[in-house]
């Protein structure tokens, strides 16, 4: 017996049959991944049904198949499992107001690395943040390796996914939430008062926050550099800034 097939994840499932009854189920899911140019009809039924829940699906070689299986049967197809279900903007909201606090809210713009976003989870569960938002593409999402970074909370912390962050933005700025982008050029974060409805965007570890993202911003916050390396790893800056706007709430 090969060992790898003793290596799959938790939040991996392998095979045709599994991720039909995981989709089918309405089991929370982060993506699937399938193999290029398969066209059985199983997989191509599992696929229409994934598109139509808005899964998102990639097509990789089977060769990345096998290695992220651990050689285990995946038959051309493996879905990633979220290790919590996702919450939507709308529940992190209320749950701000039902503890009658001004929201609180971190949202990530494409922290593509797991144990960043773990990392980060833990901070907000300690920091009082109501939730946290990242988007559907080009981020890491609630797998078993950010569920064992954020040392079990990921288990309290509301996470909501988003098809597009610029426009949850604007809809967060409708209901006065005050937003304040982490980059660099902006003003001193000890100057910012976090005291009302905030929420802060951090951005992606090697271009940090989009173009679009950073022009939807109020504010731009950063935090003083005296080294000469110019940025903060993003779980980092991201804890600096909570515990600073807990002083003021």
């Amino acid at each position: 017996m090969n060992e790898k097939s003793n290596d799959v994840k938790p939040d991996l499932i392998p095979g045709r049959n599994p991720v039909s009854e995981a989709v089918r189920s309405n089991r929370p899911i982060d993506k699937i991944l399938v193999a290029s140019g398969e066209k059985s009809g199983a997989i191509v039924g599992i696929l229409a049904k994934a598109r139509e829940k808005q899964i998102p699906v990639k097509e990789v070689s089977k060769t990345k198949l096998d290695m992220i299986s651990g050689n285990a049967v995946h038959q051309g197809i493996i879905a990633f499992a979220a290790v919590k279900e996702y919450s939507t903007v709308e529940d992190i909201l209320e749950y701000a107001q039902n503890k009658n606090e001004a929201p609180f809210i971190i949202i990530l713009d494409e922290v593509e690395d797991p144990h960043n976003l773990g990392a980060i989870i833990r901070t907000a569960e300690c920091a009082g943040v109501h939730g946290i938002i990242i988007p559907k593409r080009r981020s890491a999402s609630l797998s078993y390796t950010v569920g064992k970074a954020s040392a079990g909370a990921v288990e309290y912390m509301r996470i909501a996914r988003v098809t597009n962050i610029a426009k949850t933005i604007d809809e967060l700025k409708e209901k006065n939430i005050w937003v304040y982008g982490a980059d660099m050029n902006g003003t001193d974060y000890n100057d910012c008062d976090f005291s009302g409805s905030c929420a802060i965007v951090i951005g992606n570890e090697g271009k940090g926050i989009s173009r679009l993202v950073k022009e939807k911003c109020d504010v731009i916050v950063s935090l003083p550099m005296k080294g000469k390396i110019n940025s903060l790893n993003a779980s980092v800056a991201a804890g600096i800034l909570m515990y600073r706007a807990m002083k003021d709430r």
